[in-house]
Formats: C-alpha cells, structure tokens, sequence
C-alpha cells in the first residue's frame, strides 16, 4: 500500500473549498459529474456517478475532511482513507490532501486524477 501527498492553494476562502467537496451540487458543478454527498459524518457519499463512494468519517467545517474512500477499481470491499485539510492562508486557501491505504498497482493512476478530476477543476472553479 502506498500514500499520495499533495499540497494545493485555491484563490478562495476555506469555507468555498470546503463547500466544493462538501454541497453534491457544488461538487458536481466543480468535477462536471455526478455526486451525491452526506453533510453529517457516518454520511455515504458517491462522486463521479458512482466511481468512487464510502462514508464521511470526520467533518470539521471548513477545516477538515476525512472519508473512507472506495473506488470501483479496488477490490471489492476495500476502502482506503482521504483527508483534506484546509488553512487559510493570505489570498486563499492552503489544501494539505493525503489519501492513505493506496494498492500499488493504483498509485500513479489515482495520483494522477486527483490533480485532473479534483484539483485542476477546482482552480478553474475558483478562478472564474
């Protein structure tokens, strides 16, 4: 198993990163594609029409998010654990993302869509 690092900054305040991730709309209208996610923790969500889903394990409102993570090219019945944490920093937000628990053979894909699917968008988002 392996671990994916990635520090980010968005021209937006920890709350707007926080909601992106956080409101299905918001979340669907950033990625181009469907979601549908608990505000409470122990919540279900899915994101990407179902590509990856799991439950919200910590909500720390515009500070912290952490889930379990299933994508559906894992193994049935595995999940691995995604945290993002937010800090606001001068002209936006500072994004520390680890996702735990990776299979190997997954590693450079998954590494890969977080900066396509989740942090590129995001800062097209942010930027309009």
């Amino acid at each position: 198993m392996k671990t994916i690092k990635q520090t980010l900054f968005f021209k937006a305040e920890p709350h707007e990163v926080y909601e992106a991730l956080m409101d299905s709309k918001k979340h669907s209208k950033v990625t181009g594609d469907k979601a549908v996610i608990s505000r409470r923790e122990g919540g279900k969500f899915s994101v990407f029409s179902g590509y990856a889903e799991g439950k919200n394990l910590k909500l720390v409102k515009d500070k912290q998010i952490v889930q379990s993570w299933h994508s559906s090219d894992f193994d049935e019945g595995y999940f691995s654990t995604v945290t993002f944490n937010f800090a606001k920093e001068k002209g936006g937000t500072k994004v520390t993302f680890k996702h735990t628990g990776v299979p190997s053979d997954r590693y450079g894909e998954l590494k890969r869509g977080w900066k396509e699917f989740y942090w590129e968008p995001m800062k097209h988002f942010f930027e309009k």
